[in-house]
């Protein structure tokens, strides 16, 4: 009995071993947990023609948007293991891991993390009306004006409002949160005064900023960025340690063969080192990255302890 299940398990993996040895042999479907249109479907549909021509086989991507990205990305913790379901998601992926109660997934148990596909430059923005021209101006003015600024996120519970939390913490601030149902709302009230500042992704404002109707004081990336390489760190501008990246990650579910997602990590990344998906990528503020497999699950496991720390400091709770 023993002998005859040892023979079936080796059988099984060098089965396994072929599929992956074949793979791909049919569409692959990415998954994006989002409507169409957005920034990760913008991202998707960048790498889907390169893809398609390295793999030689289509990349069809699908929307499945719902719950802040909990649908799709159910969907694809419950797909068979065979590389042919992926998914893109962002870095609410790694926030919901201690806001949401009762995840029906865990993303580090659950998932194979393949790449992180790239960094979405954000900014710490203010009104041209607020008397600050640094990030150490603007928390000497709200520390000494407790309670009386103000700051736009896109929602309760979203990256941008995280980023500001976190920034709160880090200088300790008592400013006002005024969420949004969007960025686009919360611009146009940045816009007109209503708040005051803002820690938001960077293409929904850069046109502000070169405008003057908005004042840039530093990037909350952990380097500088590409789209506006002039900005200093929220680091070098003086809140050492401060960092809030947004980003795009590709996934499999978790058993999926290592043979699998290494070549699909080797496809992405020579994808991003194109010119022409670089620069796509990089006029909507996303900078390619194509960060390897072992390095992304140590940067997934940091970015959920970190959050959940934000998280369990504010006593953070969903709409």
């Amino acid at each position: 009995m023993r002998h005859a299940l040892l023979f079936g398990l080796t059988l099984a993996a060098a089965g396994a071993t072929a599929a992956a040895a074949d793979y791909p042999s049919r569409p692959i479907r990415l998954v994006v947990p989002y409507p169409a249109g957005g920034p990760v479907d913008i991202t998707a549909r960048a790498l889907g023609p390169r893809l398609t021509e390295a793999l030689g086989q289509p990349i069809v991507v699908d929307n499945r948007g719902g719950a802040g990205s909990i649908v799709g990305s159910d969907l694809v913790a419950k797909s068979a293991p065979d590389g042919y379901t992926l998914l893109l998601c962002t870095t609410a992926n790694a926030i919901n891991a201690s806001l949401i109660p009762k995840l029906p997934y865990d993303m580090q148990k659950d998932f194979a993390p393949i790449t992180m596909v790239a960094i979405i430059t954000s900014v710490l923005v203010v009104h041209p009306s607020v008397p600050a021209h640094s990030v150490k101006e603007l928390i000497a003015l709200a520390k000494a004006k407790p309670g009386q600024l103000s700051y736009a996120s896109t929602g309760n519970g979203t990256p941008t409002h995280l980023a500001a939390e976190l920034f709160k913490r880090m200088a300790g601030l008592d400013i006002v949160h005024i969420p949004y149902k969007g960025a686009s709302l919360a611009v146009v009230d940045l816009l007109s005064g209503q708040v005051q500042l803002s820690l938001i992704s960077a293409p929904g404002v850069v046109p502000h900023i070169k405008a003057g109707k908005l004042r840039a004081l530093a990037v909350t990336n952990a380097k500088r960025s590409t789209l506006l390489p002039e900005l200093p760190t929220m680091d070098e501008a003086g809140l050492r340690g401060y960092e809030s990246e947004g980003w795009h990650g590709l996934f499999a579910p978790v058993r999926t063969s290592q043979v699998i997602v290494d070549r699909l990590y080797r496809e992405v990344a020579a994808a991003l080192r194109t010119s022409e998906t670089a620069a796509y990528l990089l006029n909507g503020g996303a900078e390619p990255i194509g960060m390897p497999p072992d390095r992304f699950k140590v940067k997934l496991r940091d970015e959920i302890e970190k959050w959940a720390k934000v998280v369990k400091a504010t006593g953070m709770k969903v709409d």
